[in-house]
């Protein structure tokens, strides 16, 4: 099956994975400077109050975004499978059941964040000092996300129609509209935190249009499809629906463990730090998606070719496959403690006025923070092996361990033995617990086949 000369069935494994990584790791990166910028905008030109805020709300964009991630998974693995045994049909179906389900559950969750604000804020570990902040940024997000998870999904579905090119331009473009509305609302429209989310929400809501029409009216062989209403369909639709969200679950939770790292460590941070503590904890959960984001990108440039090689039962192909995969984890795992343990500095100061207290909370913290930066990588691939490969309940039970079950042990107990160091360090120790029990999970599980 040829589509604009990639061909996941049979074509060279390097030159298939090289082909869709590097436009894939472009939009990621353009995601990565997205984030960073919006945060250098508001930290200088909100101030460190609103930077905590958006730090609070985090989990109202991370949890639709995990939504997005589980169905485009979830619809990507079931479509590769269906295009590689010549069931096109078949996948179209999925596609469509994919993005209706997704857009189902993000504007119930939107419903929900918009009712209660003040509750939401709450719950995610805001103060009443912050609460202000927080309600307005939540309620632009809230308002604006359904189109951004349907560009969210449209990434995945465009990717496999043999088009990552346009998947790198639509992310590209909502990074660089967002970066220049951010300019212009905050700094010469004086609209602080509310500039901010306003140009956030709106870049990615345009991104979701553009996103559609391709679906509508310009993909090859991706098209979504008339769905039936008989009570047979509605059934069937329900059980593809759920063996999507199966599959992609274990997406979910760790887009989602980003939110619950958040959420915890906004309460840590704030009974030990106070709010001075979340601003500086916010800095490092800009940096975080870093190397989830581009991890993510290697995850989803490897799976087609895993999924189709998987359809077939080639195994040589997935070895490949899993190889390239590892080795550009490491690569960027490497990258990113060397980015945090020399450019500290660099970075607090992008964010922060220099020598305030959360830039100085900042400059000893993210150090020991970006220590577990190899491990989030080695811990992605994995799951994205497990998730490409239709083993959804493994992938799950280590995405619970390293975003849930070892990290709220770990900031619990690592600030009790090694003071404020062991908060910045509870992430990384969760992360190297995860990837050895995910390690021996795998040589187990091989020694009995």
């Amino acid at each position: 099956m040829n589509r604009d000369e990639i061909d996941f069935g049979s074509g060279d494994v390097k030159r298939i994975f090289l082909k869709m990584l590097w436009p894939t790791l472009v939009g990621m990166i353009s995601m990565v400077v997205l984030n960073l910028t919006d945060g250098a905008f508001v930290g200088h030109g909100a101030g460190s109050d609103a930077l905590a805020a958006i730090n609070i709300v985090g989990p109202c964009f991370l949890l639709p975004g995990g939504i997005a991630l589980m169905f485009g998974m979830g619809a990507s693995v079931v479509a590769s499978v269906h295009m590689s045994q010549g069931k096109q049909k078949a996948a179209n179906i999925n596609i469509t059941q994919a993005i209706i389900g997704a857009e189902v559950l993000t504007i119930t969750l939107a419903v929900l964040l918009l009712s209660f604000p003040n509750e939401a804020c709450r719950l995610f570990g805001s103060s009443e000092q912050l609460l202000p902040l927080a309600t307005t940024y939540m309620f632009w997000i809230a308002l604006l996300q359904p189109l951004g998870t349907l560009a969210s999904v449209g990434m995945f579905l465009i990717r496999l129609d043999g088009n990552p090119k346009l998947a790198m331009w639509i992310l590209t473009g909502a990074a660089i509209s967002n970066m220049f509305f951010d300019w212009l609302l905050i700094f010469p429209m004086h609209m602080g935190i509310e500039g901010a989310a306003i140009a956030t929400a709106g870049s990615f809501a345009v991104a979701g249009i553009v996103t559609l029409c391709y679906l509508l009216f310009h993909s090859r062989n991706i098209k979504l499809y008339r769905l039936k209403f008989s009570n047979k369909s509605i059934m069937l639709s329900i059980r593809n629906i759920i063996y999507q969200m199966r599959l992609g679950c274990s997406a979910f939770f760790g887009d989602a463990a980003i939110a619950f790292v958040m959420i915890v460590g906004n309460f840590v941070f704030i009974k030990h730090l106070g709010e001075d503590g979340v601003a500086a904890f916010s800095l490092a959960c800009y940096c975080f998606p870093i190397v989830f984001n581009i991890g993510n990108a290697i995850v989803v440039s490897a799976q087609p070719i895993i999924s189709f090689a998987y359809g077939v039962k080639n195994m040589q192909r997935i070895r490949q496959s899993l190889k390239l995969a590892f080795a550009s984890a490491i690569l960027v795992g490497i990258g990113g403690i060397l980015m945090m343990s020399l450019g500290a500095p660099l970075v607090s100061g992008l964010f922060l006025p220099t020598g305030c207290h959360a830039y100085t909370l900042a400059l000893h913290g993210l150090p020991i923070f970006g220590t577990g930066f190899l491990f989030i990588a080695l811990n992605l691939v994995i799951v994205g092996y497990l998730q490409s490969t239709e083993q959804a309940r493994n992938a799950s039970i280590i995405t619970i361990l390293r975003g849930y079950l070892l990290l709220f042990i770990s900031f619990i107990t690592m600030p009790t033995l090694f003071g404020i160091p062991g908060i910045w360090a509870a992430m990384p120790s969760a992360e190297l617990m995860t990837c050895i029990f995910a390690i021996g999970m795998i040589r187990f599980a091989k020694r009995r086949e």
